[in-house]
């Protein structure tokens, strides 16, 4: 008789994924039909956009699995999505995750999926739902990967962008909390290499959330051109996407101060200049470009914020100066 193979001894195990479907269930928020969420847009909206984002954490996986700190994990997840999101001034509505496993582990996927869930509740957002996909032989024993997808609403009159900018409005910039989610391949070679020490409260701060910040400045009143989530590429890449055509960015030197984990990775001395701006965010995790006259009320809205440039004219791309 030729010998059966299960689905259990092809290395997915059905019973795990229902007992852990079980234990998310309280975490899902929105209606629920089964196979998909659904969410009405908020009434009263004249014009309503739906701005959309996905993104995932990286590398920083790796070094968080390695140093068994996982939990920070999902607010990094969200915070990247949502982030972008709100630079066009849309108020988050719904995020879904995708946790891909070589084999599921019930404990570690519920820590996962409840940091998620927790960043969600800080912003506002609905966890709506999302997969789990438990895939031997594609992943490594004890290895994951998690994706995100945000779903936001703004008034197409008061999206945030490009087209508002004008020549002397200020760029006011808000501390990150650290690495934040890019870059790690570089921290991870660094901490290989035995030049930075793999300290996680200083590597794996969880990325820090803007939306209520965001939110917070549009409350106050203040006039909020467009903002910049600093991400891959650091300033230099990220900045520019928030000016128009023919106008640059002009940054003060010493307007704010780079924060413990950047300045770490500087203090190696493996890390020339040039790949330093071009990967890390340099301790500012979000950029705004406001009016001149309203500095002062985005200084007193977010108390750690800092004036840190200038628009002008003048070829694309950040200068010092």
């Amino acid at each position: 008789m030729t010998e059966r193979i299960s689905y259990r001894d092809a290395g997915v195990d059905l019973e795990v994924a229902a007992r852990h479907t079980a234990t998310i269930s309280s975490m899902i928020a929105g209606g629920q039909t089964g196979f998909a969420a659904a969410h009405a847009i908020p009434p009263g909206m004249r014009e309503p956009m739906l701005v959309t984002c996905t993104d995932g954490v990286g590398t920083k996986l790796l070094l968080a699995q390695g140093l068994g700190r996982i939990e920070g994990l999902g607010q990094d997840l969200v915070a990247m999505c949502v982030n972008d999101l709100a630079c066009t001034g849309a108020t988050p509505l719904v995020f879904l995750d995708y946790l891909a496993v070589g084999r599921l582990d019930p404990a570690e996927a519920a820590t996962l999926v409840r940091s998620i869930a927790d960043a969600c509740e800080a912003v506002g957002c609905a966890l709506a739902g999302g997969e789990t996909a438990e895939m031997p032989g594609l992943y490594a024993p004890g290895h994951f990967d998690l994706a995100g997808f945000a779903c936001g609403v703004v008034e197409r009159s008061e999206m945030l962008g490009a087209h508002r900018v004008a020549e002397g409005d200020a760029i006011v910039g808000i501390p990150s909390s650290g690495v934040h989610s890019n870059g790690y391949s570089l921290v991870r070679a660094l901490v290989d290499a035995g030049a930075l020490a793999p300290d996680p409260d200083l590597l794996l701060a969880p990325t820090r959330l803007y939306v209520r910040e965001m939110q917070a400045l549009a409350a106050a009143g203040v006039a909020v051109r467009s903002a910049a989530h600093i991400t891959g590429g650091g300033l230099p890449e990220n900045l520019p996407r928030a000016l128009p055509e023919g106008m640059r960015a002009v940054l003060t030197p010493g307007s704010w101060e780079p924060g413990p984990a950047i300045t770490a990775v500087l203090a190696t001395g493996r890390v020339s200049d040039e790949d330093a701006w071009n990967t890390f965010n340099m301790g500012l995790g979000m950029c705004v470009v406001v009016a001149p006259g309203d500095v002062d009320a985005a200084l007193a809205t977010v108390t750690d914020a800092r004036l840190v440039g200038r628009v002008e004219a003048g070829p694309a791309g950040v200068v010092h100066g």
